[in-house]
């Protein structure tokens, strides 16, 4: 359970400092004003990366439930209860990758990659839009921040978010081959 709550910490700091970089940038080039861009950068990626966070977790929650049906997860959490299943079986009904807490695997069609994505990109568009208005107060800036900043984050999400999932799979196997030995 450390395990699981280091390697999401660091994937969400990781997130926080690859937003921050983008973010400085997009509104420097937006504004040519340094003292404005370091304000959205640094107080825009603190609120995303709260949002990106929140995001993470309801799609796993989405992940998770098409994986397995709702007879299959009672069944599950019963017998777990009841001490009826073993670390194995419990790798088994999960998979390697659910064992030791939860898989943040990007979706593997390309329909929830595209809608993973997509709301992904409608919570940065809100979140950087408001953030931009109220440390410029200019309507039209912070649209353009909102609409910019966001598609390239979502690119650099995206990419990330690809990273995080091949870093996860290899621990993962690890894990199945430690089993697989014992």
């Amino acid at each position: 359970m450390l395990t699981t709550a280091r390697q999401l910490a660091l994937k969400i700091a990781s997130y926080g400092v690859m937003h921050l970089v983008v973010a400085i940038l997009v509104a420097f080039a937006i504004t040519r004003d340094w003292r404005m861009a370091l304000a959205v950068g640094i107080v825009e990626p603190f609120f995303q990366t709260i949002a990106y966070s929140i995001h993470d977790r309801v799609w796993h929650r989405i992940e998770r439930r098409r994986m397995l049906s709702g007879v299959e997860e009672a069944s599950e959490a019963f017998t777990a209860r009841l001490g009826m299943m073993t670390p194995e079986e419990q790798t088994r009904a999960h998979g390697a990758a659910c064992h030791h807490g939860h898989s943040h695997a990007l979706p593997r069609s390309f329909r929830q990659i595209a809608a993973k994505t997509v709301t992904y990109g409608l919570m940065h568009f809100t979140v950087a839009v408001a953030v931009a208005y109220a440390l410029t107060g200019n309507i039209r800036t912070a649209l353009a921040i909102g609409i910019i900043e966001p598609l390239v984050q979502t690119v650099f999400f995206t990419v990330h978010d690809r990273v995080w999932t091949r870093i996860e799979a290899r621990k993962a196997e690890r894990r199945a081959a430690k089993l697989a030995e014992a």
